[in-house]
């Protein structure tokens, strides 16, 4: 991807979507990123010496927000990479807002739609990120995990399948990442992928347990948002170790 790309960021302030910028501002790339507390971000990234970050207050479920959030120069940004979700209640076995992702992708969508109907250009390339273990076309996580996700990602995994399908069938160019059982801490394993086609299954198959929130998001930026690879271009992506 050419330095001259921006790249806007939804949900950015922690995880994999913190990971993602990191690397994405680290290669150079003009970034905005909305957030509902910019000083988070900002204490991160001070502005003095991160000039090419653009740090929006607002909500990803606000079509004005997210409008100003993806649209620089004239123009809709070139790249999109959403990692919006809800925070767990695990003794509830539920998150905080579990129409999060549903929502931030109608929102996304209306937004786009607005900017275009204004005259405001643009086909960005849209990077969701959702979670195995919600396949349509069979098992994408190890047999001694699925107690684990149906009783504790039921929620939030029910979400982020009405998500992937409003991004599959928008007409938008997207991928969706998957990751496995999320962890923390950078490391040097191998991530091993794959991918599969939202209408028709898999094109290859992996199952693992887990990946940090650090790799995933080095991943996403290296293999998605700096130069994009082609294969995984409208597909469904699962990584893990």
């Amino acid at each position: 991807m050419s330095s001259d790309k921006v790249v806007a960021f939804l949900g950015a302030s922690t995880g994999i979507g913190l990971s993602a910028l990191k690397h994405t501002l680290a290669a150079g790339h003009q970034c905005i990123a909305l957030c509902r507390d910019p000083s988070k971000l900002i204490k991160i990234f001070p502005s003095e010496s991160t000039p090419n970050l653009k740090v929006i207050k607002g909500n990803a479920h606000d079509v004005a927000a997210v409008s100003q959030c993806i649209q620089a120069d004239g123009r809709i940004v070139d790249v999109i990479v959403t990692t919006i979700g809800a925070k767990p209640i695990p003794h509830k076995m539920t998150v905080d807002d579990p129409d999060v992702c549903k929502k931030g992708a109608a929102t996304l969508l209306d937004a786009l739609a607005q900017l275009r109907s204004s005259g405001i250009k643009g086909s960005p390339y849209i990077i969701a990120c959702s979670t195995a273990g919600f396949s349509r076309f069979g098992r994408d996580i190890p047999l001694a995990m699925r107690p684990i996700y149906a009783l504790f990602v039921r929620v939030p995994g029910a979400d982020k399948v009405v998500m992937e399908d409003r991004f599959a069938n928008s007409g938008e160019k997207f991928t969706i990442v998957r990751p496995s059982h999320l962890g923390d801490g950078e490391s040097s394993k191998t991530i091993r992928v794959g991918i599969e086609d939202p209408k028709t299954g898999p094109v290859s198959n992996v199952t693992g347990y887990s990946i940090s929130r650090e790799d995933a998001g080095k991943w996403l930026a290296e293999n998605l948002v700096l130069q994009m690879d082609t294969k995984y271009l409208n597909k469904n992506v699962l990584i893990t170790y």
